[in-house]
């Protein structure tokens, strides 16, 4: 079998992780960004424009930032007591990576062959990234997290993304989470 995953798997792994996530908020917190996320890496793909893509990534490195910065604090350190801590240590490199990677897209002049490769090569290291958080490490979490932890996580992760991305408010359900 190849390395790559199919759109089925993807799919599939988000269907799964959706329907659990109506019942953690936390969860949908994330997946919602992980849409999010998604979405802007398409928009910077097709938009036309330094400037439009420039702006564009700037946005995307904002939601990823903030997306990053609440899993590390909030989820990843739960995701090492509670499902192990090479799928946190592996996570928490990733993010480290793709800030990287993205430091050197935003130097990169937007309308070159070069830049597109980036992006591309960004955006499969993230999609690779949720696969294997909505595949496996978050359905662990809801499945092997105590409810206090779970508590933790439904209070501490919208105030953490907040933080970065300029708050929002956490009403389950919601598409996306809602910048104030």
């Amino acid at each position: 079998m190849s390395n790559a995953l199919s759109d089925e798997q993807r799919a599939d792994a988000r269907r799964k992780v959706e329907e659990l996530a109506a019942g953690e908020n936390w969860l949908r917190m994330i997946v919602d960004q992980h849409k999010r996320i998604e979405a802007l890496f398409e928009q910077a793909k097709q938009a036309h424009g330094a400037s439009t893509r420039a702006q564009i990534v700037k946005q995307l490195a904002t939601e990823l930032t903030g997306h990053a910065s609440a899993e590390e604090t909030v989820v990843y350190p739960i995701v090492a007591e509670d499902s192990g801590k090479t799928h946190a240590g592996m996570a928490y490199e990733e993010h480290a990576m793709t800030k990287i990677q993205l430091a050197k897209l935003e130097k990169m002049d937007p309308l070159t062959p070069e830049w597109d490769e980036k992006l591309e090569h960004i955006r499969g290291a993230v999609a690779q990234h949720v696969y294997q958080e909505e595949d496996s490490w978050l359905p662990d979490l809801v499945e092997n997290t105590s409810s206090e932890d779970k508590a933790l996580l439904n209070h501490r992760y919208a105030e953490e993304y907040g933080r970065y991305c300029g708050g929002v408010t956490a009403e389950p359900g919601s598409t996306f989470a809602q910048r104030m």
